[in-house]
């Protein structure tokens, strides 16, 4: 039987007629028409202020907190419900992380956020806030703390494109905001990213994008950078894919609908804010039982279906052994009990059908 992908890349759109546009001009990189063309399309189909498209959503999160200049000794406070390439600019900068554990949404528990602040040994510089799963935080209630607190918010919303909270675009509450592109998302441009948000700050990360190069003839550099850009024949992707980005995010929600009415009774599945539109990138359930999650992914994977379990919050990695985090067990309990189903946009009906009676069947 043939691989049964997670979230495998959905390419139906006009990717190769661009990409022969890209191959006939000789523009393959560095960057080019289409880069310009995609940054476009998400500032329209977001309303944000800038775009800068980049090699991957982590590196869109780096320049977010290098520009905002953290630096060693800064707090930074992040979801601790995440995946690890939400926090690992931290590390980067060599800042300091602090983890938030995330409330009856999934996401961020606002309550936890005012409980580290308060106990803190100092304000912490930025909030990178993840949007798990593509379904929407409780913007109403961070962006009021982060403002009264004077702490940027930075949105990881590598998962989230297309989702929305009270008609706001999910990665444009912040000052600065990232989505990623990566094979798995719900459009791809097989690798890349997106920085949005504040013109100068995006503009600063453009320049570090670039190597931090002057605006001379010869090669004048006063800053480091990196080589973070978007190359063309990507960018053309990028473009292709975002024309048909709502129909994506239809096809993944239509899948989630089969799953909850057909599993209401073996799964409790991540539940969607009041006034939101996630775009249901995975769908996400907890079972009752703990272990149950273990059980039904190896029988998805003797027939060739791939399954996972839910992140590993951050503050049970290794890697962050002994880091200050504020947590209730929330996020822990979901860990121990939760399942990613095949998402795909593309997912055939007899597929999903096979998916959920092989749930049935190991419960």
């Amino acid at each position: 039987m043939d691989r049964v992908f997670l979230s495998p890349p959905n390419m139906s759109g006009r990717e190769q007629e661009y990409i022969n546009e890209v191959f006939k001009s000789n523009y393959i990189a560095p960057l080019g028409e289409f880069v310009n063309k995609f940054e476009n399309s998400i500032k329209s189909y977001t309303s944000t202020k800038d775009a800068l498209a980049l090699s991957s959503g982590t590196v869109a999160l780096h320049l977010a907190l290098r520009t905002l200049g953290v630096t060693q000794g800064d707090i930074v406070l992040a979801s601790s419900f995440t995946f690890m390439a939400s926090v690992s600019p931290i590390l980067y900068e060599k800042a300091t992380p602090v983890f938030i554990d995330c409330d009856e949404s999934w996401n961020l528990s606002p309550e936890l956020l005012k409980k580290a602040i308060a106990n803190l040994p100092k304000k912490p510089k930025v909030l990178v806030l993840t949007h798990l799963y593509g379904q929407a935080s409780k913007m109403n209630e961070i962006c009021e703390i982060c403002q009264n607190e004077g702490i940027a918010l930075v949105e990881d919303a590598a998962e989230a494109l297309g989702g929305f909270y009270n008609g706001k675009a999910l990665g444009t509450f912040g000052i600065l905001g990232a989505y990623s592109f990566n094979g798995n998302k719900i459009i791809t441009t097989s690798g890349g990213g997106m920085l949005v948000g504040d013109e100068n700050l995006v503009e600063k990360a453009r320049f570090y994008s670039t190597q931090a190069r002057e605006p001379l003839l010869h090669y004048e550099h006063k800053d480091y950078g990196y080589n973070y850009r978007l190359s063309n024949i990507l960018g053309a992707v990028g473009v292709a894919q975002m024309e048909v980005l709502e129909e994506r995010v239809k096809a993944k929600r239509a899948v989630f609908e089969i799953y909850k009415n057909e599993l209401v009774n073996e799964l409790e599945f991540m539940p969607e804010l009041e006034n939101s539109r996630g775009n249901r990138w995975l769908t996400t359930g907890v079972f009752k039982e703990k272990g149950a999650h273990i059980r039904v992914i190896e029988a998805l994977a003797k027939q060739n279906i791939e399954s996972r379990p839910l992140w590993k919050p951050m503050h049970m990695q290794p890697v962050f052994k002994g880091a200050l985090s504020f947590t209730d067990g929330t996020s822990q309990e979901l860990f121990e009990r939760g399942i990613c189903l095949p998402s795909g946009s593309c997912l055939k009906p007899q597929i999903q059908e096979r998916v959920i009676k092989i749930i049935k069947e190991n419960l």
